[in-house]
């Protein structure tokens, strides 16, 4: 998770402690209404709204479902890797099954990732909707992490003294940390800072909720409201802007972006939390140059995957690839025959009734739900029900032949 140093001496400060230090320190929260960046910014969230609504319009329901559940294991994958932990999704969908890794080491990444998932899922179910923003809000993300996670990821040490500090779930912080050269606010200030960040960004239009997801990216981690998992509560946070802002119905992620240019991310992130320069730069304490270049990068990153994850799942290429896999099963016994036939119409139409299977293979009942039982038991087909039409799965085991460079091959 995110460096920092605590206070050397963090006793001289108690937890209810409050410096008083200005709320102003935290402005601008948004880019103001005459700054010379704001008009090419808000294009670029123009265009990145109408990519978002393209692309999600472009994908048949039962697709666009199963691709938001492989994107909860990217999504996760990514968020790891920028804290530092490698978690494949091969690894991640064992273990929503609980089938955990014998190394205690490597069952703990796996029960990490299955936390993020959890959150995500309940994100994508509707439950920050419209609070994305709130203290309240922001704090039950943390607490619904961090309550999942096992005891040794719970627990950090301080670098000079190395004393172990327990992070409680949904609990702010109760010591001084530094961020790198950033200071974060007292201990007993957190909550006047956390309660100026929700007038101002809970109170957005969607378009400028949009364009102020950067800004609120960073401004939570100035914050720094937690003793750990700063970093991971502020991508969550932003997923859930953006999911709500944009309707992406959770097909594609911001995280994937950042992490494969992580050190621009971070620099970024690190220039933000200069004051300002001069005149020029803005009427806040903070460096709006800082944070219009920041927003920039983060909207090109958004924009960026959109166009990424379409040009992935566009239907044609799709269909191609896994017709080609099917083919390939088929000629090794893997898969009976016109199991590739069933994909494809699963693939065409979103879903499949299963009442349709035989017409549609020109069989019988029984052949019919053989095909169908070896799809299901390949993990490649589901239903909710044994009457529930046919859906299409992404197993991220089969990713790297569906849908190629999304992560990384799984190393052996």
């Amino acid at each position: 998770m995110v460096d920092y140093k605590p206070d050397n001496n963090p006793a001289k400060l108690a937890a209810t402690d409050d410096r008083g230090e200005s709320l102003s320190m935290l402005e601008p929260l948004v880019l103001s209404q005459g700054s010379k960046h704001r008009p090419a910014l808000s294009d670029l969230a123009v265009e990145l709204a109408q990519a978002a609504s393209g692309f999600r319009r472009s994908l048949p329901d039962g697709v666009m479902t199963a691709l938001a559940q492989l994107v909860r294991a990217m999504n996760c994958y990514y968020s790891n890797l920028i804290e530092g932990h490698d978690t494949h999704p091969v690894d991640i969908e064992r273990a929503l099954k609980e089938d955990f890794s014998a190394d205690k080491k490597q069952r703990n990444l796996q029960l990490e990732a299955k936390a993020h998932i959890a959150v995500q899922t309940w994100i994508d179910e509707g439950g920050l909707d419209g609070r994305a923003t709130t203290a309240q809000g922001i704090i039950e993300i943390h607490r619904r992490f961090c309550e999942l996670l096992p005891d040794d990821l719970l627990c950090i040490e301080h670098p000079q003294s190395k004393e172990k500090l327990a992070v409680v779930p949904g609990g702010l912080r109760e010591r001084d940390v530094e961020v790198g050269r950033h200071v974060a606010p007292s201990p007993g200030a957190i909550p006047r800072f956390l309660k100026r960040f929700e007038e101002v960004y809970s109170g957005l239009g969607k378009s400028e909720a949009i364009l102020a997801t950067a800004a609120a990216h960073h401004r939570l981690l100035w914050i720094h409201p937690f003793l750990d998992g700063n970093g991971r509560v502020a991508r969550l946070m932003s997923y859930a802007t953006l999911r709500e802002a944009l309707d992406t119905g959770g097909i594609w992620s911001v995280a994937r972006g950042l992490a494969r240019d992580e050190q621009a991310y971070k620099q970024l992130l690190v220039a933000c939390d200069a004051t300002r320069r001069n005149d020029l730069d803005g009427r806040g304490h903070l460096s709006e140059e800082a944070l219009a270049r920041f927003t920039r990068f983060f909207l090109e990153t958004c924009l960026d995957q959109v166009k990424f994850m379409e040009e992935l799942v566009h239907p044609e290429r799709l269909r191609t690839r896994i017709k080609l896999w099917a083919d390939e099963e088929v000629a090794t016994g893997k898969l009976p025959k016109q199991a590739g036939t069933v994909l494809e119409a699963i693939l065409f139409r979103g879903e499949l009734p299963r009442g349709d299977v035989p017409e549609l293979l020109d069989t019988s009942e029984r052949t019919a739900r053989r095909v169908v039982a070896a799809l299901i038991d390949r993990g490649v087909v589901t239903a909710r029900t044994t009457k529930s039409p046919l859906r299409i799965t992404f197993p991220a085991k089969l990713a790297s032949r569906w849908m190629p460079a999304l992560f990384p091959e799984q190393r052996e």
